[in-house]
């Protein structure tokens, strides 16, 4: 008779994390302790909705904004959490201020969760809320910032807004995670996706834009409403500069004079190489870096920022 391996009865990670803190189920913990169950609808179904905010020199950017998408998306959803909005600030305050990191990428979600009885019927499923803090990460690493991403412009179409909502954001990746593995096999850094009339769609966690004749379009249909994207938006109005969603052809996108994208995760980040051919000059443009100093000049603004609380330190 076979005999059988010996049952454990706790789980030994043996991945390594980055420095950081997590809540969990009302519990605050270095994020190598946050884990969820293999039988969350999350991870089964990729069935959760998120935002993402960062900490710039200890203090959050356009919090408010981030928090106000995530609401809207468990609505969508069907999802409920039992924190509101203020209890969700201080949570994720707690997470920064307890992992000691002045720039921080910070996470929150929402998975279905899991049923009792491994129900099919998501009404059944018990909603779960977690956060989490790290260090600041960004699409564009320090070298790529300086010179430029290089993208490539991938035929795969981006999954259609008819089929799942871009509004929402989503963890539904795999045609992004196929259009960067196809980026690479070129030399490229990173992909940019097309919508089903063939237009420039947007890449993995970025939105895009395009400069041409001082004039900014980024793609209006089936993209994330970026709070980046938007606070782009909130640049050009003050500094009087035309920038305008719409369709956007990847023909247009390789004339254009500049190119950059947005992301919480790095900002303004320049692109001067798409599909081998440069932008432009082949550097960072003289608008882009412009709509980069206010961008991170914002990051001062006492409007959009809400300070982490530190424990004192003797």
């Amino acid at each position: 008779m076979r005999s059988l391996p010996t049952l454990s009865d706790r789980h030994t990670d043996i991945a390594r994390f980055p420095p950081g803190v997590a809540y969990l189920d009302g519990q605050y913990l270095p994020i190598s302790e946050a884990k969820i169950s293999v039988l969350d609808y999350g991870f089964l179904h990729s069935d959760a909705t998120y935002d993402v905010v960062h900490v710039w020199e200890g203090a959050f950017f356009r919090l408010d904004d981030h928090l106000d998408r995530f609401f809207t998306g468990l609505d969508k959803l069907h999802m409920s959490i039992p924190y509101n909005k203020k209890q969700v600030t201080d949570i994720l305050r707690n997470c920064v201020a307890l992992s000691g990191l002045k720039n921080a990428y910070v996470e929150f979600i929402c998975t279905r969760g899991t049923s009792p009885t491994f129900s099919r019927d998501p009404r059944d499923a018990v909603n779960r809320f977690i956060a989490f803090a790290i260090p600041f990460g960004s699409v564009a690493n320090p070298q790529q910032m300086k010179r430029g991403l290089h993208a490539s412009i991938t035929p795969l179409q981006r999954i259609p807004p008819e089929s799942v909502d871009p509004t929402v954001k989503n963890y539904h990746w795999l045609d992004l995670v196929k259009g960067l593995y196809a980026a690479f096999e070129v030399g490229a850094d990173t992909a940019m996706l097309v919508d089903a009339e063939g237009n420039v769609s947007e890449g993995p966690g970025f939105n895009i834009f395009a400069v041409t004749d001082g004039n900014i379009l980024t793609p209006k249909y089936g993209v994330l409403r970026g709070i980046t994207r938007q606070t782009i938006f909130d640049i050009c109005h003050t500094l009087g500069i035309a920038c305008l969603a719409g369709d956007l052809s990847p023909a247009k996108l390789k004339q254009a004079d500049e190119v950059f994208v947005t992301s919480t995760a790095g900002g303004v980040m320049p692109v001067t190489k798409i599909d081998a051919e440069p932008i432009g000059r082949g550097s960072p443009g003289p608008l882009t870096g412009q709509i980069t100093e206010r961008y991170w000049g914002m990051h001062r603004d006492d409007k959009y920022r809400l300070l982490v609380e530190y424990p004192a330190t003797t």
